[in-house]
């Protein structure tokens, strides 16, 4: 499995936590930036995020700004990317077997890096359940087909 990572200044520190903690447990990632805690626009490191993984260079991402609100409606932009904002292990887990995210958003002011690391395990571990969420997927994909370029990048 490949992880893309990115943060803005405010996720900086638990974005580094988080790399160390994929690194410690063999997951490939790659990271997008930022380096330093010098300030950063989450709009730009979302982009590049959600563009590598719609484009299947990596499997999924994981982007952290201070709440991690901006970085999911910003990654959300990006066809055929579902970012969810996750806090506790439950919607981790939910964000993946009912709605397939791709992009897993974290709030570095909002969390501690044990927990931050405990969401990323269990959305990483977690996986699609298909069924009754298949259909509502599709539904997801109609909607971004309607509204969004017909899927296609301009």
């Amino acid at each position: 499995m490949r992880v893309a990572l990115g943060s803005d200044h405010a996720g900086f520190q638990l974005k580094e936590e988080i790399k160390r903690f994929l690194y410690d447990n063999h997951v490939d990632c790659g990271d997008f930036g930022v380096s330093s805690m010098e300030p950063a626009d989450y709009p730009d490191i979302a982009g590049a995020v959600a563009e590598a993984v719609a484009q299947g260079k990596f499997d999924c991402g994981i982007l952290v700004c201070g709440t991690g609100i901006g970085m999911a409606i910003a990654a959300n932009k990006v066809p055929g990317i579902r970012a969810a904002l996750c806090h506790d292990l439950f919607t981790a887990r939910a964000a993946k077997e009912h709605n397939d995210a791709n992009i897993l958003a974290l709030g570095g002011r909002v969390l501690s890096s044990q927990l931050a690391c405990e969401i990323v395990e269990t959305w990483l571990n977690a996986h699609f359940a298909g069924e009754r969420h298949a259909r509502r997927l599709e539904k997801i994909r109609s909607l971004e087909a309607r509204y969004c370029c017909n899927g296609e990048e301009k």
